[in-house]
């Protein structure tokens, strides 16, 4: 399955980022819990050079907690500040002002030895379409200062927003990079609704996804929708299969009483993306 996603006012994004980049004291990478390195931007990670970085790993609540925290262990070792968030909930956002404060402690204690006082840290709000991050701001400034949306590419252009004193926030819209080099992480950003799924063919999605359960959440499928599936599948012919089952237990069928695969397609990727199949993390640390 092929997937690639990058609209040209993705393009201009990236060159309004890299333009104000020099800005900027400490950048805040929101990436989703469920696949933590498939959503972190290797065309952020470029641009920051050498910034303070701060990675929030939003919607840990829709992430098996089993890996959420080798997640942060591993960005934690590699040099980052790390916070579990919840933008919906607020959980977790308290946490974020200080995380921040400390990502720039150098930074301050420069300027305070050049005579420079009470100059705000600026920060940019970086992440891939439909991460969460406009409520995350909306979250953390405590109004409604962003436009948000459950639609990829909400954000067109760049807001400066004053979080306090302390803290100024760029905002900035959500994009991806040119080329997936490894198709599962195309596959991955579009399970997650950080692909349009209007460009993508979500049958073939949700083979995908059945694929991945069979293999590391066994259970899901048969108690979720109460059919009995073949173990170990090899292929998308096999999952096919099992997206009938689905399709026949839950009535999803064209005239003539023949399985509708899209529609339940459609219902599976609806269950995934509302947890109502659990907590589920589609990629671990190695």
């Amino acid at each position: 399955m092929q997937i690639q996603w990058y609209p040209g006012h993705m393009a201009k994004a990236k060159r309004m980022m890299q333009e104000n980049i020099k800005l900027i004291d400490v950048v805040i990478e929101l990436v989703d819990a469920r696949i933590p390195l498939s959503s972190k931007n290797p065309d952020i990670e470029a641009m920051a050079g050498n910034k303070s970085r701060v990675i929030l790993l939003n919607k840990y609540d829709m992430a098996d907690p089993r890996h959420t925290s080798s997640w942060k262990e591993y960005f934690e070792n590699k040099g980052y500040f790390v916070a579990l968030v919840n933008s919906k909930s607020g959980n977790g956002i308290k946490q974020v002002k200080d995380i921040v404060n400390k990502a720039c402690e150098e930074k301050i204690a420069r300027n305070r030895r050049k005579g420079i006082m009470n100059r705000p840290v600026r920060a940019m709000v970086v992440g891939i379409p439909n991460v969460g991050k406009s409520t995350f701001i909306n979250s953390l400034v405590g109004r409604a200062s962003a436009k948000t949306g459950n639609k990829p590419g909400v954000t067109k252009g760049k807001q400066w927003i004053r979080l306090n004193k302390n803290i100024e926030l760029l905002d900035t819209p959500g994009i991806t990079w040119p080329k997936f080099e490894d198709q599962n992480i195309g596959i991955r950003l579009a399970l997650i609704g950080s692909i349009n799924d209007n460009i993508i063919n979500t049958t073939d999605l949700s083979l995908e996804l059945i694929l991945f359960l069979d293999k590391h959440y066994p259970e899901v499928i048969e108690n979720r929708y109460e059919i009995e599936t073949p173990k170990g599948l090899e292929d998308l012919k096999s999952a096919a299969k099992v997206l009938e089952l689905i399709a026949i237990k839950r009535g999803c069928l064209q005239k003539g009483g023949e399985p509708d695969l899209d529609r339940a397609a459609n219902l599976l990727l609806e269950d995934f993306r509302s947890t109502r199949l659990g907590n589920i993390t589609l990629e671990f640390p190695e």
